[in-house]
């Protein structure tokens, strides 16, 4: 099946990411793979039920901004659990595009699927990129919705321009939130997406969501590359010091009986 990745040339494409720090794609993955990505994002809460326990590193947990009730939300990683999600980061048609951007291989990083169920709650205004040691400055985010994206449900804005500049915070390895008038919010543009759609961001690009606020899930699987000359592969490397940062920051907490399953 033919599938069309883009209005866009392949020199436009890679201008408008220079030029904006992002760009989507469209119908890059195809209605029928898109369904079998839906339903395994289905299957996963089920057959992975065990899974999810505040105190396992691989789940992240948001509150429901109407009952206030602390509500799973994301598998990371989710590639070893997930064969189609595997499919998808990994895809030749996903490949080549960001070959394209990067004019060289690029090697995944980070993988997590996001259900963002009715309620939760979204991120504040950040960038991806952090400042740990040998942290790829290549460092992109690719977002591909397994629902539609839209305002309702929260889906991600980004802020164009701003990732020339660089971080925009402290350098001391922390996350942290950008202030609300470091970005000019006339510029804000909402990633509405449908399933099938790609969008990729540079990890200097300045986003955000907001709550879900509507009756639907808002499923996006969130896959993070680098250019294969910044370090090669390092997917593996990654999350065992993100593991280890994690435990630290519980520990603050006293939160102590962590584990990765």
């Amino acid at each position: 099946m033919t599938t069309t990745t883009s209005v866009l040339t392949v020199t436009e494409r890679r201008a408008a990411y220079d030029r904006d720090g992002f760009v989507v794609v469209t119908s890059l993955f195809t209605p029928d793979e898109m369904a079998e990505a839906a339903a395994e994002a289905d299957q996963l809460l089920i057959e992975y039920n065990h899974l999810k326990s505040v105190k396992n590193l691989r789940c992240r947990w948001q509150n429901n901004v109407f009952s206030g009730e602390c509500t799973f939300e994301t598998f990371d990683p989710v590639i070893d659990i997930g064969p189609m999600c595997r499919r998808l980061a990994l895809h030749a048609r996903l490949m080549r595009v960001l070959q394209e951007l990067y004019g060289e291989p690029a090697s995944l990083f980070k993988d997590k699927l996001i259900y963002k169920p009715p309620g939760v709650k979204g991120y504040g205004l950040h960038q991806d990129w952090i400042a740990w040691d040998g942290f790829p400055k290549t460092f992109l985010t690719v977002l591909i919705p397994f629902d539609p994206a839209d305002r309702d449900n929260g889906c991600t804005v980004v802020y164009p321009g701003y990732h020339r500049v660089g971080l925009l915070t402290a350098q001391d390895g922390e996350y942290h939130e950008l202030p609300s008038e470091v970005v000019d919010e006339s510029k804000a543009v909402p990633l509405v997406l449908n399933p099938g759609d790609v969008a990729i961001f540079s990890g200097f690009t300045p986003h955000r969501s907001d709550p879900n606020v509507s009756n639907r899930w808002r499923r996006q699987l969130y896959l993070s590359y680098n250019a294969l000359s910044d370090g090669g592969d390092q997917r593996e490397q990654h999350y065992s010091e993100f593991h280890a940062w994690l435990r630290k920051k519980y520990a603050e907490y006293d939160k102590t009986d962590t584990y990765f399953e």
